[in-house]
């Protein structure tokens, strides 16, 4: 019987929960009891989620955050959490609160406190940025603005592979109170990066990522520099937002097992 902590792997935006699969598999054979649930509101498949985007409108990251805690209180003990793009906020959020154990976020959306927005970052988030209304919405890709955001670094064959298979409308509020974190006293991306009491955590960028450069992965990296408690960085030059689940996912995958084991998990 496995002695390792239990994992959970929270998706990012407009990816469905069992893009998680080959994760899933690599990390049960290392011995771990990995979990890959989905957002409330996301079905069992990507086809009946995109049937009914209805069911992710109006979500915000505390309610997505929320919903993951929930998960993570029925476990038997507080888990590894790792999460990819919008994911790996809510990985470090539930690390800030003690919930998690430890913490892995592959291409982390930005918490507030990171100053610089670069322009392919914006251009990126337009999709759900470009209509006020989209706030109450759930916004789906076309396979444009996935190979762009996503597929930047793929064929383009490998690009609409992924789109086709995995993508799934995304509530639109969340890039609403990303975008505007560094404005309100209080945002739903804050994250306590001053706590010396939380468990370690590896930050993972892409160096071509698109939706979150690898500079704001660095900037948020630097936020945590006040904290006595484990914080790394890695950078996978070359790589897009997609590194989680295109050809090269087990790079990066084997980096974060590694990692844990390290880290003594």
């Amino acid at each position: 019987m496995t002695t390792k902590a239990p994992v959970v792997f929270i998706h990012g935006l407009w990816l469905h929960a069992t893009g998680w699969a080959n994760w899933l598999q690599l990390f049960e054979s290392a011995g771990y009891e990995p979990i890959a649930p989905g957002y409330p509101g996301d079905a069992a498949s990507v086809q009946e989620t995109r049937a009914h985007p209805e069911r992710l409108a109006g979500l915000g990251i505390e309610d997505l955050t929320a919903a993951y805690a929930k998960v993570i209180a029925a476990l038997p003990a507080r888990p590894v959490v790792i999460g990819h793009s919008l994911g790996g906020l809510i990985a470090q959020k539930l690390l800030a609160q003690g919930t998690a154990a430890a913490a892995i976020a592959v291409n982390p959306g930005q918490i507030k406190g990171v100053l610089r927005i670069p322009l392919v970052q914006l251009r990126s988030g337009s999709a759900a940025l470009s209509r006020p209304g989209n706030r109450r919405r759930a916004i789906s890709l076309n396979a444009k603005q996935f190979r762009f955001g996503f597929g930047n670094t793929l064929s383009a064959a490998e690009s609409q592979d992924l789109f086709d298979r995995w993508t799934i409308p995304g509530p639109g509020r969340p890039a609403f109170e990303v975008a505007t974190s560094n404005v309100r006293r209080t945002s739903a991306a804050a994250v306590d990066t001053r706590r010396d009491d939380r468990g370690p955590l590896l930050l993972v960028a892409g160096g071509a990522d698109h939706i979150v450069p690898p500079v704001v992965v660095k900037a948020a990296y630097d936020l945590y520099t006040p904290s006595r408690a484990t914080t790394d960085y890695h950078v996978f030059p070359g790589r897009g937002h997609s590194m989680v689940l295109d050809h090269g996912w087990r790079d990066v995958a084997e980096h974060s097992l590694n990692w844990l084991n390290r880290q003594g998990f």
